[in-house]
């Protein structure tokens, strides 16, 4: 998954890229598939691998965490 996000980002940029060097008649057009690739592929997919093994509870504020939070303070000081 690493080595396909890391492929699909130097694709996108080098569309991009390609779009504002090469004045051909279809260069706006790289431009906009390099950015739509960039933001409606390549984001989800590099946030779906950084979370995939994370549990979503340690994050939210629920009562056990503030009061690990608080405690975690109180030792501190």
């Amino acid at each position: 998954m690493k080595y396909l996000i890391i492929v699909l980002v130097i694709l996108t940029l080098g569309s991009i890229a390609a779009g504002f060097i090469f004045e051909t008649e279809y260069s706006q057009k790289m431009i906009g598939f390099g950015t739509v690739g960039l933001f409606l592929v390549v984001f989800p997919l590099f946030t779906y691998h950084r979370w995939k093994d994370r549990n979503f509870k340690d994050y939210m504020l629920t009562k056990e965490n503030l009061d690990k939070m608080r405690e975690k303070e109180k030792r501190k000081f």
